[in-house]
């Protein structure tokens, strides 16, 4: 698969129109602002409440509507195109979106999906073009294109081309399906996570987590993956103490559904079951699976929302250690956070801070080399707290 380099959005929700990078008054070196958001190993999206973090994360679902044939579905479960467009379809007609990726192993080799959607009288969202670009071409070589189909044709256009030869459609396919976004926020009595769920939904962990524990069975079961089952119990424990292990058994009487049930380190004769697990204890565990399942398992991208929410600062730490250790492995990780402890335990040049500016929401590229003189002295999480590196409330 490939890595994304880069993400451009104009039109979606708060990010507007295009516009020129402009520099940014106020920030040291070369800092300015722009609507590309860059990616790396690890992104560190930060920025005060309603500024655009959460949209970002809300494209990388809409994303894997547009790959998986369920965009319509998706674009009337979000109420329609009128409120996925800036501002609205009446000021907003139409939208587009740009990612750029590049080979693991080589800067030379580079691409772009460029697609671009419209409102149309029913207010859904169809496709106006789509394009995949050979970018170090000067006259960029475009591989295939599409007009007007309400779900993208990057699917079939990618068979089409693997017949002639040409796997770039497909590796930029294959990537795009493999970008996900996860959100462990709902613990409440009645989500999934703490109800039983059918025992071969095992393939992948789900956004949600509702298959956690066909998950791990699934890791359990087996030789070559049971080693990264008991990696996960065991960093489970480092965080929530009392937690002892896993008790994955097939339900009785059903042997086709499991129970998230687990027992602790004082009272091993004893099972609990998931409703038994504190909001955060629950929200960490399925936060570890994700991070420590088997490299082969892995997306190429993980996007997670405010991750830390309900977690001790222990275990803000480990989850900083799980996410560095992942990207290690080459699978990227986009965080959005709230947290100051979280930001400590990335560098500034893996930090983006968004503002919502002028009405719209903007990124905010920073120099690390204009703070080296305040990180002597501060984190970066507390530079951030400080809006040396911006990222706070603006007033608009």
């Amino acid at each position: 698969m490939l890595q994304l380099t880069g993400l451009t959005l104009e039109g979606y929700k708060s990010f507007a129109a295009p516009f020129s990078a402009e520099r940014l008054p106020g920030l040291p070196g070369a800092g300015r602002m722009t609507n590309r958001l860059a990616l790396g190993d690890v992104t560190v999206l930060v920025g005060p409440n309603g500024a655009g973090k959460s949209n970002i994360v809300s494209f990388f679902r809409m994303l894997s509507a547009m790959m998986t044939g369920t965009f319509q579905e998706y674009v009337a479960r979000s109420g329609s195109a009128n409120s996925i467009l800036h501002y609205g379809s009446k000021r907003t007609p139409k939208m587009s979106i740009v990612l750029e990726f590049k080979t693991h192993d080589s800067e030379e080799e580079q691409y772009s999906y460029v697609s671009k959607l419209a409102g149309n009288p029913d207010d859904r969202l169809v496709f106006v073009s789509e394009t995949i670009n050979d970018r170090p071409v000067e006259d960029y070589s475009e591989f295939f294109l599409t007009v007007g189909p309400r779900e993208s044709n990057l699917p079939r256009a990618a068979l089409t081309a693997a017949v002639r030869g040409n796997d770039v459609p497909n590796a930029v396919l294959q990537t795009l399906k493999s970008c996900r976004p996860y959100h462990f926020h709902d613990t409440s009595a009645e989500a999934r996570i703490r109800k039983s769920g059918y025992i071969e939904d095992a393939h992948f962990l789900r956004g949600d987590g509702g298959n956690l524990a066909a998950f791990l069975y699934g890791m359990k079961s087996r030789p070559e993956t049971e080693p990264y089952y008991r990696r996960i119990e065991n960093t489970i424990q480092l965080a929530f103490p009392q937690f002892g292990r896993f008790v994955l058994i097939p339900r009785e009487g059903n042997d086709k559904y499991i129970l998230l049930e687990w027992v602790s380190r004082a009272g091993e004769d004893y099972p609990f079951g998931p409703h038994q697990f504190s909001d955060g204890a629950l929200r960490f565990a399925a936060l570890t699976t994700l991070l420590l399942q088997p490299p082969n398992k892995l997306p190429a991208l993980i996007v997670l929302d405010e991750p830390e929410l309900g977690l001790h600062p222990q275990a803000i730490e480990l989850l900083a250690g799980m996410m560095k250790g992942v990207a290690q492995q080459g699978t990227q990780v986009l965080v959005a956070t709230q947290s100051p402890q979280l930001v400590n335990y990335f560098d500034l040049s893996q930090i983006r801070p968004i503002e919502h500016r002028g009405g719209r929401s903007v990124i905010l590229e920073l120099d690390p080399d204009a703070y080296s003189e305040w990180l002597g002295e501060y984190s970066t999480g507390e530079l951030w707290e400080k809006n040396v590196i911006g990222g706070g409330p603006t007033g608009g």
